[in-house]
């Protein structure tokens, strides 16, 4: 206790402890913050669902019929056919037999990627036997989100990390392992960085050492590919090898995370997945929420339309004047900075400027990568975007 109060003394005296925006409306992508309209750049609501008419109608009509929410794990009473009616819907968008969806995306990543290593020690208990004692290895891309990083840890399994998106770093390391079940993990569009994992080589070395690909499509899930279903339809590529996450709190603007696989690692997950089994799931009007958004991406394909076309103008009107960008492959357009110091005031001055965009430092980046972290919406206006690229041009 004295080290903790130690520590939080310390945090306050530097004047480091987190500073929280307390908005009073949420981002679409403009919000109120202390009596002023700001225009968000940072908004994962990619596609401006969540504050849609037809999402909140959908929301509405699952609250009037169910409640405000699940008070009971899905395997002691608390499951609902509209949940069966999810997972299908999701399972059918990744192209998969099964989907489980859970509470959060978070909570998706420290549930599954355990279960994956010790469900088999579980299954004992109801008389599994294995003729051998199959020994696990997770490969994890360096710049994996915190969560996959978390699941990893918590499998006991050892955990091999490759250079970003180096394939000859990744293959070195596989063919060196000599783990019975191998799992590449990555982020199918990585957060901080908005660039793609190379899906294609990746699968392509997990044929050659017969490994799993565990991807986090969190923020490729809605957004990328012809039908917005995600990193895989992007590359045009379906494997058997192929486990999908993603997360319901981005482009389809609700809660929660889901894994879509084969039966049997649904079968697996069912029954050693602690995060699936021993808690709440998602409320009723989110899951609901959820199946009206994955129709508005399928049928209203101009909202996924005009973000593109919205990112297209950021990047050439930052180009144009000057800015050192990042990967621009995808909604999340980041400017180089650097020093944290800089960083920091270019993100007071933008939103003394009427905009919210994230710094981000360390240790969300390496020291001296600090970056601001642009994302681009469905609702943003041309002006918008001309304002904000003024606005940093003036500083």
């Amino acid at each position: 206790m004295h080290d903790l109060k130690e520590l939080g003394l310390w945090l306050a005296a530097r004047g480091t402890e987190q500073q929280l925006l307390v908005p009073s409306s949420l981002p679409d992508p403009c919000f109120q913050l202390d009596g002023r309209e700001l225009v968000s750049f940072s908004t994962n609501n990619y596609l401006a669902i969540a504050n849609s008419t037809r999402l909140k109608a959908r929301a509405k009509e699952a609250l009037e019929r169910y409640g405000v929410g699940n008070c009971e794990s899905r395997l002691l009473g608390g499951n609902l056919e509209l949940y069966d009616l999810l997972e299908a819907r999701l399972a059918r968008i990744k192209r998969k037999e099964a989907a489980l969806v859970f509470a959060t995306g978070y909570l998706t990543n420290l549930g599954v990627l355990p279960a994956l290593v010790r469900s088999t020690q579980l299954a004992r208990a109801y008389g599994y036997r294995t003729r051998r004692s199959w020994t696990h290895a997770f490969f994890s891309d360096e710049f994996n989100h915190l969560s996959i990083r978390e699941g990893m840890r918590a499998s006991g399994a050892p955990v091999v990390s490759f250079r970003h998106v180096d394939m000859a770093d990744l293959e070195r390391k596989l063919q060196s392992s000599n783990a019975d079940v191998k799992f590449i993990v990555t982020d199918g569009v990585f957060s901080q960085h908005g660039d793609i994992a190379p899906l294609p080589e990746i699968i392509s070395l997990a044929d050659r050492y017969d490994a799993f690909v565990y991807l986090d499509d969190a923020h490729g899930t809605g957004v990328l590919g012809p039908t917005g279903a995600g990193t895989p339809e992007y590359f045009g590529i379906e494997s058997p090898r192929l486990i999908h996450m993603g997360t319901l709190s981005k482009a389809y603007g609700s809660i929660g995370g889901f894994v879509a696989t084969d039966e049997y690692v649904a079968n697996i997950l069912r029954l050693g997945c602690s995060a699936y089994g021993f808690t709440s799931t998602l409320p009723p009007d989110q899951a609901a929420a959820v199946l009206e958004a994955i129709d508005m991406v399928e049928d209203e394909p101009e909202r996924r339309q005009q973000l593109w076309e919205n990112q297209q103008l950021f990047v050439a009107c930052m180009q144009e004047a000057g800015f050192t960008l990042g990967c621009t492959l995808t909604p999340i357009v980041p400017l180089l900075v650097g020093d944290e110091v800089e960083c920091a005031r270019l993100a007071a001055g933008l939103r003394t400027g009427g905009f919210h965009v994230d710094a981000i430092m360390f240790p969300a980046v390496a020291r001296g990568q600090s970056r601001l972290r642009f994302i681009m919406n469905a609702h943003h206006t041309a002006e918008h975007i001309h304002r904000v690229v003024q606005t940093l041009r003036s500083m």
